[in-house]
């Protein structure tokens, strides 16, 4: 019962969060719908990281590299099979996303609708996360909302890239969500505790790492919503 409530009290940030971004364009009924559908991305790009790890870890137990050195392997498996999985998916999903809907898509549209595909992955995630957790890890990964985070990151250099016509900038923003979540995975793996207990604070600044990530996003909509108000005043003041 302690556990469902855990599990309850950790949509709330996800949830409070969600509706603050769907809000943000509240004359736009397009952009509003468009937040809908990123977030039923983000869910939906849960069950093809489930083939995807599955195949990827497949490969990488006919390595042997996991009786050789369970320490390695464990990097490789939350590196690759779980973070480069989830990270490729919920991309190909935002990517979808931009290209089934003809929107004059922004900087901070981009941001926004990447950091809800990351909303919806990490929300469906956690239920299934769940199942086993103790309660003070369903509240931490509730809390620090991670998948926005890197959602966040990666939707902004997307959107940076196109804004200044560099779009190798998307891969600059994906490697960098890659590492993080890969980091914070293995930070949280009984194989590197084992190996140096000393570590135990690597996972806890990685969790620090993603609420400042939730931050600046939210310090970002807000400049730039104070920017175009100026704009439009501006250009109001011209006519």
């Amino acid at each position: 019962m302690v556990l469902i409530i855990a599990v309850v009290v950790s949509f709330i940030p996800y949830t409070l969060l969600f509706l603050w971004l769907r809000g943000i364009r509240k004359e736009d009924p397009e952009y509003r719908k468009l937040c809908v559908r990123a977030l039923g991305y983000g869910a939906l790009s849960t069950f093809v990281v489930v083939l995807f790890s599955a195949v990827s870890n497949i490969i990488l137990r006919l390595t042997g590299v996991k009786n050789a050195n369970p320490l390695l392997y464990q990097a490789l498996y939350d590196m690759i099979a779980i973070a480069l999985m989830e990270e490729i998916a919920k991309y190909l999903f935002f990517r979808r996303l931009l290209r089934k809907n003809d929107y004059p898509y922004t900087l901070m549209d981009m941001a926004v609708l990447m950091t809800i595909v990351g909303i919806g992955f990490g929300a469906l995630e956690a239920v299934v996360y769940a199942i086993g957790a103790s309660v003070p890890v369903v509240l931490v990964r509730g809390i620090c909302l991670p998948h926005a985070g890197y959602g966040f990151v990666v939707g902004y250099f997307c959107g940076k890239g196109k804004e200044i016509g560099k779009p190798y900038y998307k891969w600059i923003g994906f490697l960098i969500s890659w590492m993080m979540h890969g980091l914070y995975d293995f930070s949280l793996s009984e194989e590197l505790i084992a190996y140096n207990d000393n570590l135990v604070f690597i996972p806890l600044l990685l969790a620090v790492l993603d609420i400042v990530l939730v931050i600046l996003l939210i310090v970002f909509i807000k400049k730039t919503k104070k920017r175009e108000r100026e704009e439009l005043e501006s250009a109001g003041a011209a006519m």
